[in-house]
């Protein structure tokens, strides 16, 4: 936090360092950094009195706010290792972090405000804290004026804030001490505590935010990202703080209050750099161009996407339509283990040339292979595999918490004195490096990383529903969907009943965004004799490429095929009817 606050409240107190949009439109919240500073102290001391010392970790389940923001940075200051849980979690799915990480408090808002509706954020958290008995206190702050329970643990935030000093020396850190941890999807089940330190987290997410954005004193930077993702940890926190920039902190949707929302902040606070999604953008192509062409965009000098690869047709969007064809457009490949953009069009040399929908260049000090099946490395150009990383970097993850096997097993194991990506690239004649997608059973929905797993451990509930597979199928807006396949215990009339139930059943456990587009009840999975589901060749059947199946000779029983197809064409042709 020194860097991020102390040395520019020292130059600079009155630079605004904070631009907090809030979900009712018009009504933007200017913080400096001399005030973040104070919102971060007397934070920092409220955790203290409560107990909260240099290792314990602090759940945050709050929306966007200057006060979020200040709850990393007081833990930060305190030595805390903060774990932020997405706000648009279930209980459940808080419940779990907190209890993987051993929480000693959470801090939450009695509500959040997101599109015009009101989120019940205490109520969730009261759900989630009655199975976790680490949980000591439960820091409540105020986003709307709605009372909510309060009861033994809980306390009032801005309250004790008010009482508490403003000034709190910070803790004295090693290089290698833990700054967060973020959970994240892998391809088995339970979500993995990613572990980031501070030194080289905070030196990559500075440097990369300054390069790849050309980021220049005085600019506003706008990165749309949640912080409940590395995305907000790195590009809306930590790097550009440490830069003593400006950045904005949008707490709404894009549709809300209508589809021009982006393009009106963007007029009013004068941003320079915007960075977001591709799902956000695909989603915004379709209301057409005059809901961007209505405001003044001449404060943009750089686009940015993140979370997914960006399709062709999107980028064109992006940047004939957004940009007037006059901004830079970087596409950045990374990861929340890489804790920072890897692979990007820029820094380059001056006025290099942008592909579209390429990442490209990898960043000072990446140098990234592609592998072949055999883990041999594949050399020249014009070429794929599956893209893995030589040498280590600032950034990168430490360890997974509590699990170093499953780190090791993850990310080394695959390709031995390699960091595998789990994503496959192309590299073109030229060099640049193109992601293809993942390699695993993981999916990519609206740029959130789902392990397919994680759907199918949470329908497995189900009583009448023995054996799910759940696999991506390519999605107009969202980039991919989830495609279920389920087996029913017996032939029931409730079909249609039992799906809701499903779907209820992920939105619950995991979040709404999980929740399958299509659940399909077949027979049968098709099987290896070993009883491991073939999920490829569920995939060639959603994506219909069923004609060239490759090779079913490892299959149990290839008939089961032949009934899948036919089940699927029969729901493709209610559903179109």
């Amino acid at each position: 936090t020194v860097n991020c606050l102390d040395q520019h409240v020292e130059k600079s107190p009155n630079r605004v360092a904070l631009i907090w949009e809030r979900d009712e439109p018009g009504t933007a919240v200017h913080v400096t950094y001399r005030e973040l500073q104070d919102l971060t102290c007397r934070l920092a001391n409220t955790l203290k009195k409560y107990g909260i010392q240099k290792g314990d970790r602090v759940a945050i389940y709050m929306s966007v706010s200057p006060l979020s923001v200040a709850a990393m940075l007081a833990c930060a200051r305190i030595g805390a290792v903060h774990t932020v849980v997405f706000a648009g979690f279930s209980a459940e799915s808080l419940a779990g972090r907190i209890m993987d990480s051993g929480c000693k408090a959470v801090i939450t808002y009695n509500q959040g405000v997101r599109g015009g509706r009101t989120i019940e954020l205490k109520a969730t958290v009261d759900e989630a804290v009655k199975n976790c008995p680490s949980i000591k206190h439960v820091f409540v702050a105020q986003r709307t004026d709605n009372k909510v329970h309060m009861g033994d643990r809980d306390i009032p935030l801005e309250e004790e804030m008010t009482k508490a000093d403003s000034t709190c020396p910070p803790e004295s850190m090693d290089s290698e001490d833990v700054l967060f941890m973020l959970y994240t999807s892998g391809s088995t089940g339970k979500p993995k505590g990613i572990v980031h330190t501070q030194a080289g987290y905070l030196l990559y997410a500075a440097l990369t935010h300054k390069y790849v954005f050309d980021y220049q004193q005085g600019d506003v930077f706008g990165c749309v990202a949640d912080i409940g993702w590395i995305t907000g940890h790195s590009y809306v926190v930590y790097g550009p703080l440490c830069n003593g920039a400006t950045s904005v902190l949008f707490e709404s949707t894009p549709v809300y209050p209508d589809p021009g929302r982006y393009w009106e902040v963007v007029q009013r606070l004068k941003i320079n750099q915007f960075y977001g999604a591709p799902t956000a953008i695909r989603l915004l192509l379709n209301y057409g161009e005059e809901w961007v062409k209505k405001y003044d965009r001449s404060s943009l000098r750089v686009l940015g996407s993140v979370g997914e690869p960006i399709n062709k047709e999107a980028w064109q969007w992006f940047y004939q339509v957004v940009g007037e064809g006059r901004c830079t457009l970087v596409d950045t490949w990374w990861q929340t283990e890489t804790g920072g953009i890897c692979i990007a069009p820029r820094p380059s040399e001056e006025e290099a040339e942008i592909v579209p929908a390429m990442a490209m260049r990898p960043f000072f000090g990446i140098v990234p292979v592609l592998m072949d099946e055999n883990g041999e490395v594949i050399e020249g150009n014009d070429v794929s595999g599956a893209l893995c990383i030589a040498q280590p970097w600032p950034g990168m993850a430490r360890t997974i918490h509590g699990d170093h096997q499953r780190f090791i097993d993850a990310y080394f194991k695959a390709y031995p004195g390699y960091y595998f990506t789990g994503d496959g690239a192309y590299r073109s004649h030229e060099g640049y490096y193109q992601i293809t997608g993942r390699m695993d059973d993981v999916i990519n929905i609206s740029g959130h990383r789902l392990g397919t797993a994680e759907i199918e451990d949470a329908m497995a509930d189900h009583p009448e529903v023995p054996e799910t597979a759940v696999v991506g199928y390519p999605h107009k807006i969202k980039g991919e969907g989830a495609f279920a396949f389920i087996v029913l215990k017996e032939q029931t009339a409730r079909v249609d009943h039992i799906k809701e139930e499903l779907k209820t059943i992920v939105a619950s456990k995991i979040a709404k965004y999980a929740v399958p587009d299509h659940i399909l009840v077949v027979k049968r999975l098709p099987k290896t004799r070993s009883g491991k589901i073939v999920r490829r060749l569920l995939r060639k059947v959603v994506t219909e490429q069923s004609s060239n199946m490759g090779d079913v000779t490892t299959l149990d029983d290839p008939s089961v095929l032949k009934e899948i197809l036919d089940a699927y064409q029969k729901y493709k042709e209610e559903n179109s009817s």
